[in-house]
């Protein structure tokens, strides 16, 4: 059976070999002026992790292991500081025991054991948290991490309402697969899609890779069901209610610290017919920063508009270096897209941009039907195979030294000129300080009418033994530079233990006492996801 690394991206299958690790020695080291000895990936033999200190009660025995292996796999997330320490096998709190229930019942008895016992109980998604998500803490007697992939079938579809009732543990791919024989798609597609679970998305408040309009898994809950140590949670399916605060807004974003979420009623939509795309090149980012920003407020609603910087145009399209890209692309399952997309040229050619007609491509779906002569090759094509692929080579990265991460946040379009200069100057500032030099580079992932998504990647030379050290000074300054411009700690990376101490600052104080009191109700014991958003 296939098993998930316990440090890389993705499955045993995917991770590097010596070939592709030695590869990348080499290209950092000319990259670099450096010379830079590969090591071997580690393997699953070289783990030894603390005893287990508790034993699951007789009744749940069987959804219950203590493997090594398995324990490694629910330690840490996917982050660069998670993949440094899963690589040195630096495991010094791993979960005592990993559950599996198989369905709701399970998961109130496993919730109802750790409750009384006074065990953290942490819940698990698809592992691919980036912000410490669900890092065991410390403090307690015995950690029990609840995997939900057991709960992952579509139970139900409307599709009169077109919606669907959905277990919380269904992994991306395995969704989409249930759905797509009904001709229906949720459209909700983040990065991490294939390793990430629905409830994952629902309690992350998780952001789709399209770039406007319905994005945010906000967007598409019609109700929540939830397991808490209190009882069970659930909303009222409606379309929209103005019926005082809503149960489901506190559940998007909860983090796992107010409950399990093991179903959610979804809007879901008909599958995607007709297609349209762009990719159109600016001299600078700002005038393409520009044009996407006339693009979103016209309302033509593109399924992608995301620019690149020069630097990302370089590393992500192939292009020289020299101009920034804003990859354009329109879906419909009934309207063709012809006309929207050359709107949306044309907006961005009069905001300085350049494009050949004959690079727009259209589609109806039906072979053979597109009217461009590049089809899914050039610019945009060579994003969306870097896009896909980006997470699985900084697999073969780990063990040279390298300090490198992404971070993500949103600010109105006034304060956005401001902001890039803020935080590229901190970013570079201290990689030049801690790194001796290294890379800044920005794109916007998503655009909305009032401002746009920058996410950030730096990229510099470390020391080997003192990367973790070294970006924990850049991501501290990068951070600081992010509130001081007035943006947000995370744009859809969640909070996690790793943006805590900025979502305190971003947060109204008595927001934090009021979210101290509804946890206090449902989960009197404090024993879920502890210290995620608030003091455990």
């Amino acid at each position: 059976m296939a098993k998930r690394s316990f440090w890389a991206w993705g499955m045993e299958s995917d991770e590097p070999t010596a070939e592709q690790m030695k590869t990348a020695a080499e290209q950092l080291s000319k990259r670099y002026s450096v010379n830079l000895t590969p090591v071997a990936p580690p393997k699953p033999s070289g783990l030894s992790l603390r005893k287990p200190r508790i034993t699951p009660p007789t009744a749940l025995a069987d959804i219950c292991t203590s493997d090594d292996h398995d324990r490694a796999v629910h330690t840490y997330g996917r982050s660069f500081r998670d993949r440094i320490r899963a690589f040195n096998f630096d495991f010094p709190n791993p979960p005592d025991v990993v559950a599996r229930p198989r369905n709701e019942h399970e998961v109130e008895t496993v919730l109802e054991w750790c409750s009384t016992s006074g065990y953290a109980a942490i819940p698990f998604g698809g592992g691919s948290s980036t912000v410490a998500g669900f890092e065991p803490p410390e403090g307690y007697d015995g950690i029990v991490t609840i995997d939900m992939e057991g709960l992952g079938q579509v139970l139900e579809i409307d599709d009169i309402s077109r919606s669907a009732r959905i277990q919380g543990g269904v992994y991306g791919p395995a969704l989409e697969d249930q759905l797509r024989p009904h001709g229906f798609t949720l459209r909700h597609y983040p990065q991490s899609f294939e390793f990430s679970t629905l409830g994952g998305w629902i309690a992350t408040r998780s952001g789709g890779h399209y770039a406007t309009n319905q994005t945010h898994i906000d967007d598409f809950v019609e109700s929540v069901r939830m397991v808490t140590p209190a009882g069970l949670w659930e909303s009222r399916r409606l379309p929209g209610s103005g019926a005082g605060p809503s149960p489901d807004r506190m559940a998007i974003g909860s983090e796992g610290i107010l409950g399990i979420i093991t179903e959610a009623w979804m809007r879901i939509q008909a599958r995607p017919v007709f297609r349209a795309s762009a990719g159109v090149t600016f001299p600078t980012f700002a005038a393409g920063a520009e044009a996407a920003r006339r693009i979103v407020q016209t309302k033509l609603w593109p399924a992608n508009c995301r620019l690149l910087d020069p630097v990302e145009a370089a590393a992500a399209a192939g292009m020289d270096g020299t101009k920034a890209l804003l990859v354009l692309g329109f879906e419909s399952s009934d309207i063709p897209q012809g006309e929207l997309i050359r709107h949306a040229v044309d907006i961005a050619r009069a905001a300085g941009g350049t494009i050949d007609d004959a690079d727009i491509r259209v589609s109806d779906g039906s072979a053979g039907s597109s009217s461009s002569r590049t089809g899914r090759q050039g610019s945009v094509g060579a994003w969306r195979d870097s896009f896909l692929n980006m997470p699985y080579m900084k697999n073969h990265q780990a063990g040279l030294g390298l300090v490198t991460e992404t971070m993500e946040t949103a600010i109105t379009w006034d304060r956005w000129p401001a902001m890039d200069k803020m935080v590229r100057d901190a970013l570079q500032d201290t990689l030049n300080r801690v790194c001796g030099g290294g890379s800044v580079s920005c794109r916007f992932t998503h655009v909305y009418t009032d401002g746009p998504a920058p996410y950030f990647t730096f990229e510099g030379m470390g020391r080997l033994g003192a990367e973790l050290e070294m970006y924990a000074e850049i991501k501290q300054a990068a951070s600081d530079a992010i509130m001081a411009a007035g943006g947000t700690i995370t744009h859809h990376h969640a909070v996690g233990r790793l943006h805590r101490p900025w979502y305190d600052q971003q947060r109204p104080d008595l927001f934090a006492q009021a979210l101290k009191a509804a946890k206090l109700t449902l989960d009197p014991n404090g024993v879920l996801n502890p210290g995620l958003l608030i003091d455990a």
